[in-house]
């Protein structure tokens, strides 16, 4: 009896031992399923009843009690309010909206200011430009206009020259008029013939733009008044015939060639108004007109030229300057509006989120019109007086904003496995390392409120490992990331941020 006593002694011991050893590798105690069964019962009147945890870094895995994983990094809890109903309505908690940093703004009965924007350039008008190129040879003994930039008037004297050719063209002529006064009383051939003669040599002078009494000397006048753009002569210079030795430009009216995206030219027509802004002279507007559409368009911008003309009385405008064009369309009827950010366009249907106040958003279609500058025109889906969500601060532009949103919005069904988000994320850190090989680099970064991450040092895939190749390791960095696969985080920005302290470690590290 007192061995069978030992026995049972040393049995309990070993088996208490085993059961402290099995506890010291494992402090969470085991919880049983009617444990978990009573943590998941119907919570107190007052509080949120929470469905399930999910696994913080996006993986499949789903627990019905809390939990914490690999890092260390507890289970982010799903609750019944946060999930839609069968409506299509949205509910989220006031702590859920204030991280996404959800905005509103109410439909409006408003204009839309449809009005076609563009960017142009002022060039010259070519139709008042002209060019001094004389039809003889010579030689230009002296200059009456000689600095490009010069105003001119017409009739102004530009240059003298001298030209023996025109000198024995002139000499010609009066050789056969004296001859054809001569010979008209005695000699009515020879009168006949030097008449001729002169004649030809009068239409040779006209071809050679020669007025009045042809001489060995012949002073060149501006044909149009405005300002010298080109100047080739040169005093005591030689020209031959059609050397362009002036080019004349009249600024008083000039051009804006503007480029128009295939989508607009429908709203463009020939005489439509315009107004325009240049950027060295901020505040003012300068009136314009359309005069003419280009018959091609370019395949690569997929934009028609457009040509408008304005008046430039005080020469303010000067050709190559940049233009800011707004053609006006439109009216000014009051139409129902929301914000362009509220329209969510995934290239299939149009959509924005309505706020029913309480937490709750419901997606609405809707059917747009007119896009105005800051605002578009709803022709079907919401009322005046409705609110729509306009924004949300953590997202990175403004075309996929309201996109990532709507999916952080809502969480995925108990039943179902979380799939990998597209959104982008946003943070500070700092760079540790690069593993070429493995296309992977290791960050430490701060708390990503948007995710549930609290500050932690971690292992991220990299798009690209150029992104890094000048970044030294330590350095303090700004970076973009996005969801691959479950559990995979995918850098796809990084930049160094100038005087910023690297982001705390918290100790824990993993590989995504």
């Amino acid at each position: 009896m007192t061995a069978i006593a030992v026995g049972v002694a040393i049995a309990i011991g070993a088996g208490y031992w085993i059961a402290h050893l099995q506890n010291a590798g494992n402090p969470v105690p085991l919880i049983t399923e009617s444990q978990a069964q009573s943590d998941s019962a119907a919570p107190a009147d007052g509080e949120r009843k929470i469905l399930y945890y999910r696994n913080p870094m996006g993986l499949p895995d789903t627990s019905p009690v809390p939990k914490k994983d690999s890092m260390g990094m507890d289970y982010i809890p799903v609750y019944a309010d946060d999930q839609p109903d069968d409506s299509g309505t949205v509910v989220v908690s006031p702590a859920r909206i204030q991280t996404l940093g959800v905005k509103t703004a109410e439909v409006e009965l408003r204009a839309v200011d449809a009005a076609v924007r563009a960017s142009g350039r002022i060039e010259l008008d070519e139709r008042r430009q002209v060019v001094v190129a004389p039809r003889f040879e010579g030689w230009i003994e002296r200059l009456h206009v000689n600095a490009v930039g010069d105003p001119v008037k017409k009739g102004q004297p530009l240059f003298t020259a001298y030209s023996p050719e025109l000198q024995s063209t002139g000499e010609e002529l009066r050789i056969a008029e004296r001859l054809a006064s001569q010979s008209a009383a005695h000699d009515a051939l020879a009168s006949e013939s030097a008449r001729r003669l002169a004649e030809a040599t009068r239409a040779r002078l006209r071809n050679l733009q020669v007025a009045g009494q042809a001489g060995a000397r012949q002073v060149f006048h501006a044909p149009a008044s405005g300002v010298v753009l080109e100047k080739e002569a040169i005093e005591g210079g030689r020209f031959m015939p059609g050397d362009a030795l002036f080019r004349i430009a009249d600024l008083s009216k000039v051009w804006i060639i503007a480029d128009v995206y295939e989508q607009d030219l429908a709203r463009v027509q020939v005489g439509q108004s315009a107004q325009v802004a240049l950027e060295a002279y901020p505040g003012r507007s300068f009136a314009a007109r359309v005069d003419y559409l280009y018959p091609t368009l370019d395949a690569a911008t997929r934009s028609t030229r457009v040509r408008l003309e304005l008046d430039n009385p005080e020469g303010l405008l000067r050709p190559g300057m940049f233009a800011q064009i707004a053609l006006a369309a439109g009216d000014a009827t009051p139409r129902v509006a929301v914000p362009s950010s509220a329209i969510i366009d995934d290239g299939e249907r149009r959509v924005v989120l309505i706020a029913l106040g309480e937490g709750r958003f419901k997606p609405q279609p809707v059917k747009l019109g007119e896009r105005g500058r800051e605002v578009v025109e709803v022709l079907d889906g919401v009322a005046a007086g409705d609110r729509v969500v306009v924004s949300a601060n953590f997202l990175i532009d403004s075309e996929s904003q309201l996109k990532a949103a709507l999916s952080n919005l809502v969480e995925p069904d108990a039943g179902d496995q979380p799939q990998a988000s597209p959104t982008r994320y946003e943070a500070q850190g700092t760079f540790d390392a690069l593993d070429a090989e493995g296309g992977s680099v290791t960050m430490t970064h701060g708390e990503i409120p948007a995710l549930q991450w609290p500050a932690m040092t971690m292992d991220f895939m990299i798009a690209d490992p150029a992104l890094v190749k000048s970044i030294a390791p330590g350095s303090p960095v700004r970076f973009v990331f996005e969801a691959g696969e479950p559990g995979e985080y995918i850098i796809t920005g990084i930049e160094p941020v100038a005087g910023t302290a690297p982001a705390p470690s918290a100790g824990g590290h993993g590989g995504h």
